[in-house]
């Protein structure tokens, strides 16, 4: 599969999800685009504000090749519902059944996840003792597969999947599953008992977002000595890493795989490899 972007300087790219004004992609993708000496312009499609919905998507997706984009980022919650809409899938978004970043080229679009693989560099970034340690992820959206991909991708024991819908935790562990095997990942209810036999948690629902406040969890179940991840970055100290943090726990929050999922796409749209840890300082930069 070739997504290479052909030689030239200049792209237009956007983020298409819902409630996404606060989003910090589009700072970070033009920042570095015009660091790497390229004119990039990046915009964010907000379909909330739009009024848009699945039923919407097609029409999207066609209206932005149209009009020349070179490039989109997909957000909640249209990462699973893309997928039929695309010409082509990468072998990870294929695994994941999400998609994260569609890259136009020659009439096609190309669907591909960097999702799994920022949080993934994010995690060993942070914490790269714990890469073999049992986990439990709680939801099992678009989010929750790549961060239990990426969990099972750089060598967890076992993860445990839990999801208010069973039925969505059972396809995500079904699906991992086939491609790491039955013996390291299942579905299940009982929360407290998979927390019991793991070191580390990961919270991948919009639990703790601005506007869904909360935990993703009961409090109690946070021990001391778990390891605690975040999808969430806006805001960047959710209740959970704050929770977490206060009763010393090891923590991954959401900004580091906002950064490196934003690192994977931008050498995917404009095939020049950026500067990860530019991007890490810009980002800090920006939720200072």
């Amino acid at each position: 599969m070739t997504t290479a972007a052909p030689a030239r300087t200049s792209f237009l790219l956007g983020l298409f999800g819902a409630g996404i004004g606060g989003s910090l992609t589009p700072a970070m993708q033009e920042r570095e685009g015009f660091a790497s000496g390229l004119n990039l312009t990046y915009r964010l499609v907000d379909a909330e504000r739009l009024g848009y919905g699945a039923e919407n998507l097609a029409e999207m997706l066609d209206w932005a090749q149209r009009f020349g984009f070179d490039g989109l980022n997909i957000t909640h919650p249209f990462k699973q519902v893309v997928i039929p809409l695309l010409d082509e899938l990468s072998d990870d978004a294929h695994d994941l059944g999400a998609v994260n970043t569609v890259v136009f080229r020659d009439g096609r679009a190309i669907g591909r996840n960097t999702d799994w693989s920022g949080w993934g560099r994010a995690f060993r970034r942070r914490l790269p003792e714990a890469v073999s340690d049992r986990a439990v992820l709680v939801g099992a959206g678009g989010a929750g597969s790549a961060v239990g991909y990426a969990l099972l991708e750089q060598g967890s024991a076992h993860v445990s999947i839990v999801d208010v819908d069973v039925e969505k935790a059972q396809a995500c562990a079904t699906r991992l599953a086939k491609r790491f095997g039955d013996d390291r990942v299942r579905a299940t209810t009982d929360l407290a008992g998979a927390l019991a036999s793991a070191q580390g948690l990961v919270n991948a629902t919009p639990t703790g977002m601005t506007g869904h406040p909360g935990l993703p969890v009961p409090a109690e179940l946070v021990r001391e000595d778990l390891w605690v991840s975040d999808v969430v970055y806006f805001p960047l100290e959710t209740e959970l890493i704050h929770l977490a943090r206060s009763r010393g726990c090891r923590v991954v929050p959401g900004g580091g795989m906002a950064v490196f999922q934003a690192v994977g796409a931008f050498e995917y749209f404009t095939g020049v490899e950026p500067d990860a840890e530019r991007m890490v300082r810009h980002f800090e930069e920006l939720t200072s």
